[in-house]
């Protein structure tokens, strides 16, 4: 090459006095002998003639010389030889960074994605970039100079034309996403440099400067500005005419203080910079506080819109809808939070504080951003989710097409794709577990002094909605049981409709992290009406394959459609998903089930208060799941399996052929371990495929799950086939064998549809050859433009005689043709790089030829995008069998999850045995507490026996912490064990089954509901009164603590005579009260059993024995405990003392012991025959309690 021309670089201080102007034109600094230029000409006429660089220092590309134009001539010059700092894309560049562009006056064919003669390029990053849009950064006050590194390792960076030098901000240690395409900053014109002018600032030769005008930011002039002397070395410049040192000129101190001034965008409040925020209100100028307000959007004043830049107007219409939801904003390969987001995010997670354009921000990587979410989510806040639609070059191809485009629209398109809540997440991967979450909508109402429920709630995994509508009773069982069932993450509530009673319910029995919605009635929580109308209007239930098809509802939606409280709650719901973009995903499954919280017939009906009671799903001390009755049995090793079991374990059978189909199942699994573990290790791996078809439906799959979903179908086919010795018979596994669709016919399609192994490693659904022409002929023509390219190379090859040509890749600029240095190249070629041996050339046919690559590989990436939603609608097509073959294998894991824990109760255990006999019968010989097996090594065994032969009412007394309370839970789990279809841990099992088990245990008041300890325990108790029936499992503990002992009694005793003469169910009642055996010792239904204790008087000690025997206790021993607890001798001595005074009970006791001695009569019984001589009492009187009374008085 020869010698190159070394144009200066202009100036950008303003126009200085003549006298300077003349001394800086025979100036030539020291910096120019080592950045290998020639001294400039001293003459002014001459300034425009071209030097000759020294031929042992030139270099051989046409822009290496690059060089900053400095505002203050303080600045410390660096030398050359210092590595330029690499070049990231356009976006990467730091909004602070100082950019000067210097344009070739020949214009080479451009790059295909770096344009010539352009001042400043604002095209965003492409979505395969390499580079990361957010870097790790260096303080530095320098404004140093370095060579860009490039990918191989001996390569040197020659800079092209079009290079631009970037300065490194001293705040830029963490990281820094440009915007520039976004939110241009103002800009202000600079004019061409004149080429008489003396360069007062010039230090070194430079390349000449194109006569065309370009753009410097006002903020990086000011930045400029900023710059500190750190050095003298510019004073000594080389002037033949004078050895004084160069007087350097200041920067004029307004300047700076502007810059210092405004500030960082990060360092200030976001009402500083948006004076609209201070006040905030609702879209319809509500302030907060308001009975009307909506947090969830904020007014923004037209005045604001106009002032914001393209990129803020783009986020702002987004956010402004979206207040209270945390906004991810898709920017090259990061996610980024603005403004008040961004001060969550630091204040929560420490995340790092920077600036884009005039907003505050913080960014997580895309990689990571599902943690993140997860994160924000769990602390309870709502993540919308904004992807960018296009990358640099689409966006490009867009403009090129559209013509003219406004302002806003150029910049790179994005939309709001997602709303994630903690209730509706749909992604496995966000998902903390494999139990279900619900978002729940509830609509409430009274008639005829009834309350009456309209729910609607769904597990957006899965797709599956349930329905239910209900007139509860004035405790609000049913709903309270539906709360603790589903125990729903999320409620949408109707605002100011719903009543304090069903409030308290939810606060009490959903987790803090819940997230409440409050709808108004109508708008957002829509009626009945609209429900119907919104449903019927968008085509939800419209088969896709054939829309002139009839739209269909779902049975269970059709059979509900008239019952307006439901469809009111179905519409509060659907109203709810459409906001987060979700609704027609999952409504288009058509997965609508009907709920009933309480089964009338056919299950055992387990309410909420006593599933809490018998810590079922969650313990009492922490709300965890150690102990509980649900961690002991679920052995399930599928995510839909468990899902299942606990609905098994929320209904337990009481149809006694239903109960024995299971046990019956649990003995062949037992009996053939072989095949049960079998199955289990087949299934141990299987993804959620339940949750995956939900996604795949909804065309939201991952490449790599869905080869899992194949994967998963693929392995129950193999699983199935190896319980072929089943299906023949009558039994539970055989029908549910024999049931399993065929997948063989539908999986050998997806065998050979796509390229498995690039699906899971590279996460790319590409299909057959075959399968989808459009992409066979888009992969072709790609195909076929890399061929041009290489016959390109070969002929290149031929003309330049050199073997040695090839492509190179250096970062985006690909296909770079790779020169040996000592070929010699035409003139037209443009060098993009170089090493010490070769260097890289664009030209204009190889350019246009790649530009036409690159926009096909663009097309045919969003062609993949539309094959890959072909291919899942494809496979949704058997949906219907995809679904029960989930069922069934979630059935069978359930059943051998039955078969394992049965297994492990160790011995004794024993099947249950059930009969059919009109009166009521639980009996339990030698019973333990399942949930203590693996806690307590010493559990000691008991007896129970309620019904048959024996009383139905065990009166159960005893000491203090006698273990009455672990009687009364043991007796209720083995009964929920046995109609489960589980074995009992205890030597036999009889009973009839059981149609509901009540409870009223412990001691709880309710202050925020204004209720006392007494008022909880009477609502209670009121529900056993009204509900219980002879098949009924009863038990109440020490009820009536809660008031005086006078009130306690007598609320004891006639709860006690109602339960056992006129309800006539089976159970225990505990309690301190020990008068009531002395007043039930005649009963019939009623006998008295105490817990056996040894008691040392002298000592104030008590040996529990917690073993159930006959009998009644001699005293709750309270003053023993109070001295094992370690109280004083002194007032343990004087509680003695009072309690001889004054102990109520224990007299009462004594005078009915004296009375019985006389003609005495209980007064249940005398109650009894008074209610049979009124007339109007006499209906309260049924036979059975007829014949009880028959019986008490015959006992007397």
């Amino acid at each position: 090459m020869g010698d190159k021309s070394t144009p200066k670089t202009p100036s950008l201080t303003k126009k200085s006095s003549s006298t300077s102007s003349t001394t800086s034109k025979q100036q030539q600094s020291i910096l120019g002998f080592f950045s290998k230029g020639a001294a400039a000409s001293s003459s002014s006429k001459s300034s425009n003639k071209v030097t000759t660089s020294s031929p042992c220092l030139k270099e051989t590309t046409k822009s290496n010389s690059l060089q900053l134009s400095k505002k203050s001539s303080n600045v410390t010059p660096v030398p050359s030889s210092d590595a330029i700092e690499p070049s990231s894309s356009q976006e990467n560049h730091s909004v602070s960074t100082v950019k000067q562009v210097v344009t070739p006056k020949v214009a080479f064919g451009s790059s295909p994605s770096r344009k010539a003669k352009k001042a400043v390029s604002y095209a965003e990053p492409s979505d395969d970039e390499d580079e990361d849009v957010i870097v790790p950064m260096k303080t530095s006050r320098r404004r140093s100079r370095q060579r860009a590194v490039v990918h191989d390792d001996e390569d040197e960076y020659e800079e092209s034309k079009d290079a631009v030098m970037q300065d490194e901000d001293e705040d830029m240690d963490d990281f820094v996403v440009s915007d520039e395409s976004d939110g241009p900053s103002k800009k202000r014109k600079r004019p061409a440099p004149k080429a008489q002018l003396a360069r007062k600032k010039s230090q070194v030769s430079s390349p000449p400067i194109a006569e065309e005008d370009y753009e410097i930011d006002e903020e990086e002039l000011k930045l400029m500005e900023e710059l500190p002397s750190t050095s003298t070395a510019q004073k000594w410049k080389y002037d033949p005419d004078t050895v004084d040192p160069v007087k350097l000129r200041t920067p004029p101190p307004n300047a700076s203080k502007a810059a210092a001034a405004r500030g960082k965008a990060h360092t200030r409040e976001p009402e500083d910079r948006y004076p609209w925020l201070a006040k905030i209100t609702d879209l319809n100028r509500n302030p907060p506080g308001h009975p009307e307000y909506d947090p969830s959007t904020v007014y923004v004043p037209p005045v604001a819109w106009n002032k914001f830049s393209a990129f803020e107007k783009q986020y702002w219409e987004i956010k402004h809808k979206l207040w209270d939801t945390v906004v991810f904003f898709k920017k090259g390969k990061f996610f980024e939070l603005y403004e008040n987001d961004a001060t969550i995010g630091h204040q929560l997670f420490d995340l790092k504080l920077t600036d884009r354009v005039n907003m505050r921000m913080v960014g997580v990587p895309e990689s990571s951003l599902d943690t993140w979410v997860n994160q924000f989510i769990a602390k309870g806040y709502k993540v919308a989710r904004v992807d960018q639609m296009e990358n640099a070059l689409g966006k490009e191809m867009r403009e090129r097409d559209d013509g003219k485009a406004k302002k806003q629209d150029k910049i790179i398109r994005r939309e709001l794709a997602c709303i994630l809540t903690g209730g509706t997440l749909v992604d496995g991967a966000m998902l903390q577990d494999d139990t279900a979450t619900y978002c729940a909508a509830i609509k409430e109402s009274i008639v005829d002094d009834h309350p009456i429920f309209g729910i609607a709630f769904v597990d957006a995994a899965t797709g599956q909605f349930f329905i239910s509508e209900f007139e509860d009773d004035v405790d609000l069982t049913k709903f309270e049981t539906f709360v603790v069932q589903t125990n729903p993450r999320e409620l949408l509530l109707e605002k100011s409709r719903i009543s304090t009673k069903a409030l308290r319910i939810l606060k009490n029995n959903t987790a803090p992290t819940t997230i409440w919605n409050y709808f108004k009635p109508g708008t957002e929580f829509w009626e009945a009406d609209l429900t119907r109308r919104e449903l019927s209007c968008n085509g939800y239930f419209a088969p896709e394959h054939d829309l002139d098809a009839k739209e269909v509802w779902p049975d269970a939606l059709a059979e509900a459609k008239d019952k307006d409280m439901l469809m009111s709650a179905v519409g509060a719901l659907v109203q709810y998903l459409r906001v987060l973009k979700i609704e027609r995903n999952l409504l288009s499954q058509g997965n609508f089930t009907w709920f009933n919280p309480i089964h009338k017939y056919g299950t055992l009906i387990l309410d909420g208060q006593t599933l809490i009671n018998l810590e079922i799903f969650a313990n009492t001390v922490n709300g965890g799941t150690e102990g509980t009755l649900f961690s002991l049995l679920n052995k399930c090793v599928t995510p839909f399996g468990k899902r299942l079991f606990r609905q098994w374990l929320c209904h337990p059978l009481c149809n006694i052929a239903k109960i024995n189909e299971r046990l019956d199942a649990v003995d062949i699994l037992n009996a053939n371990r072989e095949m049960r573990e079998q199955f289990s290790s087949q299934m141990t791996r299987m993804p959620d495929l339940e949750r995956l078809i939900s996604r795949i439906n909804a065309g939201a799959c991952r490449p790599e799950d869905f080869v899992k979903v194949l994967e998963g179908f693929e392995q129950i086919e193999h699983t199935m086939s190896l319980l072929s010795s089943f299906g023949g018979g009558n039994g539970l596994v055989d029908q549910l064998v024999s049931l399993m669709p065929d997948l063989n016919e539908p999986l050998s399609y997806w065998k050979t549809a796509f390229d498995r192994k690039k699906a899971r490693e590279e996460k790319l659904l590409i299909p057959e050859r075959g399968i989808e022409e459009d992409f066979d002929a888009s992969h072709d023509q790609i195909i076929e433009m890399k061929d041009e390219l290489h016959s390109l190379l070969d002929k290149k090859k031929v003309e330049l005689k050199s073997k040695a040509l090839k492509f190179t890749d250096v970062g985006k600029e690909v296909y770079q043709i790779e020169v040996p240095k000592a070929v010699k190249v035409p003139k037209d070629w443009q060098q993009m790089s170089a090493t010490a041996n070769v260097k890289r050339y664009y030209f204009k046919e190889l350019t246009s030829l790649v530009r036409q690559l690159q926009e096909a590989e663009e097309t045919h990436s969003q062609l993949l995008r539309e094959v890959a939603a072909r291919i899942f609608k494809r496979f949704d097509i058997d949906y219907g069998t995809w679904l029960q073959a989930i069922r069934i294998i979630s059935q069978l894991d359930c059943l051998i999850s039955l078969a394992k824990s049965s297994a492990a109760l160790g011995e004794p255990s024993c099947r249950p045995v059930f009969i059919d006999e009109e009166r009521s019968v639980v009996e339990f010989e030698e019973l333990r507490h399942p949930c203590m097996l693996n806690t307590v090594d010493d559990f000691i065994p008991n007896d129970v026996v309620l019904g048959g032969d024996s009383a139905k009412i065990n009166l159960l007394t005893g000491a203090n912490a006698a273990g009455k309370s672990t009687i009364l839970r043991m007796s209720c789990v083995a009964v929920i064990l046995a109609q489960i279809g589980h074995y009992i841990p205890a030597t036999s099992a009889r009973l009839t089954p059981i149609d509901r088990i009540m409870s009223r245990l412990g001691a709880n008041d309710n202050i925020f509901a204004a209720q006392s300890t007494f008022f909880v325990e009477l609502s209670e108790t009121k529900k056993i009164l009204s509900e219980a029936t002879p098949r009924s499992l009863v038990i109440l503990d020490e009820l009536g603590r809660g008031t005086s002992s006078y009130d306690g009694v007598a609320v004891a005793q006639a709860v006690l005579h109602h339960v056992a003469s006129h309800i006539g169910c089976v159970g225990f009642f505990a309690t301190h009260y020990h008068s009531l055996a002395t007043e039930f010792s005649s009963h019939p239904e009623v006998r008295s059993k105490r817990m056996a204790i040894q008691v040392d008087d002298a000592n104030r000690k008590i040996t529990f024995l917690y073993k159930l025997e006959d009998g009644v206790a001699e005293g709750s021993f309270g003053m023993h405990c109070a001295a094992m607890c370690g109280i004083k001798d002194s007032v343990i001595e004087r509680a003695e003392e009072a309690a001889r005074e004054w102990e109520h009970t224990s007299r009462l006791k004594e005078s009915l012991d004296k009375a019985r001695e006389g003609c005495w009569i209980p007064l249940g019984v005398l109650s009894d025959v008074a209610a049979l001589l009124d007339d109007k009492k006499a209906q309260d009187v049924d036979g059975k309690g007829l014949e009880v009374l028959m019986r008490a008085i015959e006992a007397l």
